[in-house]
């Protein structure tokens, strides 16, 4: 990014550690840190707040902090008339989701930058996302726009104070999800839940809905379980439709792999270029359950290439994975990962010019149209317009010709790209979505038989136990530069409980459970709603820095808290035989029965939970005296079907055993035999005969309904 206009002196945000703070700590604009140093000031002063909320590798972050932010003028205006906070949403996902869903409320709409202007006292009564520097065709500027509140404030504070106090009532009253009595039928609500999803899904393209279009791969997750349960194959055809489509689109990166954040056209060609950790975990569990469900390798291959993306750039020296990277580079959203045919003229000869010409359909006046402007600028996004047969039919060569070939020219083009400048590296570590990463890479070595995945997912762990979960338990939410702080709210409980808990389950070592156990304990304990059932996103201790305790249950590009926590007390009150784990997650459910009711597209997630609660469910217990070949055999065989509804734990004679009965005790009722492996195939809980032959034991794991 440009920064060479910053003033030299720095501003109160140069001692934090978030990346997107330390990118304003030279703006001319006398930013505070969320803090009660700036309300404080706000009071004293009789100022309103002035609060922006971006990330990192927010592309319109930049564009708002480069036009205005970093403008003399702007500073000018908010320093003399306002007290200006910064907040990175990633560090402070509470702040974000209590002012995001006011800016719904009041505009309809919400998104990053994140603009608020409110009382001292922190209600909010003016709301926007990006604004431009000066006002232009009907759309108010920045400089107009705090000119304008400054006059209301002063001269008609009781307007403001009735809007505060109006849109904080509708904020509170959005922010509690009374418990839901009506009598429900799962297998109808998982039935609903498909046909909503079956409404919106895009047959030409696959996905769901218009442009702009995200992967939401838990809605994949869901329907991959619909399809296993009722075994009607269109559900299976949305999911791989839509897989595939995402794969060979511009959503993917051609040449160095990974997703970018979402597709602003309807067909996954032109993407939004950030590249965002949950993504890759998302995806990756996606795509590794298709390759279960259908055991083809395309999809295999790809689980590989997210890896080797994650290896490349997200995977930071001490095991954990840093959260992002930017969609700009060179001040150009896209740079790095468009092309001039004159760029691919450098390293390429004419006929593999022609190849990629092909392949992609590159053009020379460029592939797509700026969003804003609608031009064509000569740069080509590289996605698949033509399958590798349609390609080898049109070049008049073999199909297996053209795939060797554009291996060698993938290569080329990847050096060649390394000599440009990559976009920004957002560094910092988060607890939250290194459990998604933990479940998604534990998963995926179980489907995959592959100890690549099992290496990064233990060692991420491994980083996480070490530097941010203190001695009570208690989690931290970010670690950057050495030092992890702030602490942890139900996402990082939730996710990295279920991530602990896939962990276990792929390594069968017990301190993941153990672990995952404590952080049961502990999310129910501080978080949990005892009155109506689910999980606030904050402690009452940390909502008392924001205005309300806000429950989230609908999962947006990621799932939400209360849906992970749903999933993974299942899961744990399964493996570990604690009944009272699936008690607060048929609470959490029931909570949120009105919601998924009125919209149930929007809890998928849930909803794949459900899935599990209903069953019926398989637990498989393996006996064996040691860990040996045939015992692991056993074990793979068994994790290598699709069957989403089992948990698998074996028991040796070890110490490790003994420290697992501590925590499933009905484990030591299944005796070791002498001679031979035991397999225990148990339905919801009810175990027939042991059998020592794996075939039988996944015959009964297809007994389905």
């Amino acid at each position: 990014m440009k920064r060479e206009k910053r003033t030299p002196k720095a501003n109160r945000l140069i001692h934090e550690k978030s990346p997107y703070l330390l990118q304003h700590a030279h703006n001319p604009v006398d930013w505070f840190p969320w803090g009660e140093e700036a309300f404080e000031k706000a009071r004293k002063e009789n100022k309103p707040i002035f609060l922006s909320i971006g990330y990192s590798t927010c592309h319109w972050c930049h564009v708002m902090e480069e036009e205005s932010f970093e403008d003399e003028t702007v500073a000018e205006l908010l320093n003399s008339m306002f007290v200006a906070i910064k907040v990175d949403r990633e560090e402070r996902p509470d702040i974000d989701q209590t002012y995001m869903t006011a800016a719904q409320i009041m505009t309809g709409h919400g998104g990053w930058p994140l603009t608020i202007i409110m009382t001292p006292d922190k209600k909010p009564f003016f709301a926007g996302t990006y604004i431009p520097k000066e006002s232009r065709f009907g759309r108010v500027g920045l400089i107009d726009l705090l000119k304008e509140i400054n006059r209301i404030w002063r001269e008609e504070s009781e307007k403001v104070n009735e809007v505060a106090e109006k849109v904080s009532s509708l904020l509170l009253s959005s922010m509690h999800v009374a418990e839901n009595n009506e009598d429900h039928d799962l297998e109808e609500l998982l039935q609903i839940g498909a046909q909503a999803l079956e409404i919106l899904y895009d047959d030409e393209n696959g996905g769901f809905g218009k442009a702009p279009k995200f992967p939401t791969p838990h809605k994949l997750m869901f329907l991959l379980r619909i399809w296993l349960r009722t075994k009607d194959e269109k559900y299976l055809a949305i999911v791989e439709k839509t897989l595939q489509q995402m794969r060979k689109g511009g959503i993917f990166d051609q040449i160095g792999f990974g997703f970018h954040r979402y597709s602003t056209d309807q067909r996954w060609i032109l993407p939004h270029f950030e590249k965002m950790l949950y993504d890759q975990a998302m995806l990756l569990l996606a795509y590794a359950e298709a390759f279960a469900a259908t055991r083809d390798e395309f999809y295999k291959k790809v689980c590989l290439e997210v890896l080797d993306y994650l290896k490349d750039q997200l995977l930071a020296p001490q095991g954990g994975f840093y959260s992002a990277e930017d969609a700009d580079s060179e001040g150009e959203e896209g740079r790095f990962y468009t092309w001039s045919l004159q760029e691919l003229a450098e390293v390429l000869g004419e006929k593999e010019q022609e190849i990629v010409k092909t392949i992609f359909d590159l053009r020379e006046e460029g592939n797509f149209a700026e969003e804003a402007t609608g031009e064509f600028i000569g740069r080509n996004v590289l996605f698949f317009s033509k399958n590798w047969d349609e390609t080898a039919q049109a070049l008049g060569i073999e199909e297996k010709q053209v795939l060797d070939k554009w291996k060698v020219i993938r290569r080329k083009l990847f050096t060649l790209r390394q000599k440009k400048i990559r976009p920004h590296k957002d560094d910092k570590i988060l607890t939250d979505w290194n459990g998604l990463m933990i479940a998604a890479l534990a998963i995926s070595a179980r489907i995959l038989n592959d100890g690549e995945f099992l290496k990064l997912a233990r060692n991420a762990a491994e980083f996480i136990i070490e530097n941010m979960i203190d001695d009570d338990f208690l989690l931290l939410h970010r670690y950057r530069d050495g030092e992890a702080g702030i602490e942890g709210f139900l996402d990082d409980y939730a996710f990295l409980m279920w991530g602990l808990v896939e962990l276990f389950e792929t390594v069968q070592n017990p301190k993941y459970l153990m672990y995952a156990t404590k952080l049961a304990e502990r999310m129910v304990n501080d978080f949990s709603d005892s009155e109506n059932g689910g999980f606030f996103f904050t402690t009452i201790a940390q909502s008392n820095e924001v205005l309300f305790r806000n429950k989230e249950f609908f999962d947006a590009a990621i799932p939400s808290g209360n849906s992970i926590a749903f999933y993974a007390l299942l899961k744990l009150a399964r493996i570990t035989g604690t009944v009272k784990y699936e008690r607060f997650a048929e609470k959490t459910l029931q909570a949120a029965i009105g919601l998924i009711k009125k919209a149930p597209q929007g809890f998928s997630m849930l909803l794949l939970g459900a899935d599990f609660l209903v069953g019926p469910t398989f637990e498989v217990i393996i006996v064996a005296r040691s860990r040996d070949q045939e015992m692991m055999r056993v074990y793979s065989k068994i994790n290598s079907i699709f069957q989403p509804r089992k948990t698998v734990i074996i028991k040796i004679d070890s110490v490790d055993n003994k420290q697992l009965e501590v925590i499933a005790p009905y484990l030591g009722s299944y005796a070791l035999d002498e001679e031979e492996i035991k397999i225990y195939v148990c339905r919801n809980q009810v175990c027939d005969a042991p059998t020592s032959d794996v075939e039988k034991a996944l015959s009964l794991l297809s007994q389905d309904l």
